[in-house]
């Protein structure tokens, strides 16, 4: 087998087979295929696609290139959840007791995160003593226990994904849905879940900003999951503005702990309800989503998830008082309102660059190297369709230096006020099952 026969198959548009694929991706892995090669053939997939089949073998081949979690040990039926990014996205802190006080187990591989604001073990580690640096056996212990842990990303998972990404990222073929939906699955596949929910964004602030592109990399990715023995559903949901109110890792560890109390916004309450619904229904904890749904608003209402948080802090050395006395999160020296400048309509909030004026505050990180400050960050006062009078506050800037004037500067640019009344947009657009 030559690979310059299977860059000329694909550039002719023929669908490669099982064998083929994990040649290239061993070859790749191994170093005997150069990246030129694999440039080549990258961009021939760009432009003729992959089919199903392809794209499940794909996936299936960048797992076997290195490590697999093994969660046997841990009773029921582990579902995995992932969201495709934004700014404000704090479902999985939510999600994760959320789903566990009705006995879904939880046992989630997290990292830190690049952009606008930190991972959720960067989140996580707002909370005093917090840690994910637990061996495997203790982690597989407190799941079973609590039904919910968090561990660091470790081992050697998927290193083909990580090489073919970062080539990727320099030849102009990030954007192919293929290689897109293969990246996301073979971490998820890797990571032993039994079954994925994942929360495709849409909008301004998302990877996909365009409902089509959305709806199509859903597709891909439940039918991978599905092709590939792990029950898979996609939620589809909007990005056009910031997910709540806060942006910020400590702001947003509160917002969880408001949502968990059913004192939440809005948004990230019926986001969190719809994805941890598919979640426990997928776990075969309930017979119908609806079922499902109704479990979870009763472990909001008798205060069971937000328990469930309060141990699983505990339980990882964290100090699950800030539950109660959230105050005792890293709490910003300064505040400052950007206040209106006429009065109107909130018409739009660009989610990207509400994220870049939260990283100016140092809420993120622009490089690997980059020091989190987990204090900061922005709340929004004002959503888009909600009314606002000339001086009225549209965000609250937490920082930890006085002067402000680019974060406002920024924020000013990224949120616009009209003369005409605006509709909210939809939140969740499709729920797709195969």
């Amino acid at each position: 087998m030559r690979m310059v026969d299977l860059i000329e198959k694909k550039r002719d548009g023929k669908a490669l087979s099982t064998e083929e694929i994990q040649f290239i991706i061993k070859g790749f892995t191994d170093g005997t295929i150069p990246d030129y090669q694999m440039s080549a053939w990258s961009m021939a997939v760009y432009f003729k696609g992959m089919n199903e089949q392809e794209r499940a073998d794909l996936t299936m081949a960048m797992v076997e290139s290195g490590d697999q979690i093994d969660l046997s040990m841990i009773e029921g039926i582990k579902v995995d959840k992932h969201s495709t990014g934004g700014v404000g996205d704090t479902t999985t802190l939510v999600l994760g007791p959320l789903v566990a006080a009705v006995g879904v187990p939880v046992a989630k591989m997290s990292g830190r995160g690049l952009g606008h604001t930190g991972g959720t073990i960067d989140k996580l580690e707002s909370v005093s003593g917090f840690h994910v640096e637990i061996e495997n056996d203790e982690f597989i212990r407190l799941v079973n226990k609590n039904k919910i842990a968090v561990i660091g990303q470790s081992g050697n998972l998927t290193p083909a994904d990580k090489k073919l990404y970062a080539l990727r990222d320099v030849t102009a073929t990030v954007n192919s849905i293929g290689l897109i939906a293969g990246s996301i699955m073979s971490k998820k596949i890797a990571a032993g879940a039994d079954a994925i929910v994942l929360d495709v964004k849409t909008g301004a602030g998302a990877f996909m900003k365009t409902l089509a592109d959305s709806e199509e990399l859903a597709h891909a990715m439940v039918s991978i999951g599905n092709n590939v023995g792990r029950n898979t559903m996609a939620v589809i949901s909007d990005m056009s503005q910031p997910l709540g109110y806060a942006i910020g890792n400590a702001l947003e560890v509160k917002e969880a702990i408001d949502t968990l109390k059913g004192e939440g916004p809005e948004d990230l309450t019926e986001l969190s309800l719809t994805l941890g619904s598919h979640m426990v229904y997928l776990a075969k904890k309930a017979s119908s989503l609806k079922e499902a749904r109704t479990l979870l608003e009763n472990a909001i209402k008798d205060g069971s998830a937000l328990n469930s948080f309060k141990i699983f802090l505990e339980a990882q050395g964290g100090d699950g008082s800030v539950v109660d006395h959230p105050e005792k999160l890293p709490q910003a020296s300064y505040t400052f309102e950007l206040e209106a400048k006429e009065d109107g309509y909130v018409s739009e909030i660009i989610a990207d660059e509400v994220g870049t004026a939260a990283m100016l505050l140092g809420a993120g990180r622009a490089t690997k190297e980059s020091e989190i400050d987990l204090a900061v960050g922005l709340v929004l006062r004002k959503k888009i369709g909600e009314t606002v009078a000339k001086g009225e506050s549209l965000v609250t800037i937490y920082s930890n230096f006085e002067d402000v004037s680019k974060v406002k500067e920024k924020l000013y640019e990224s949120i616009a006020v009209s003369k005409a009344k605006v509709e909210k947009p939809t939140l969740i657009y499709k729920e797709i099952m195969e």
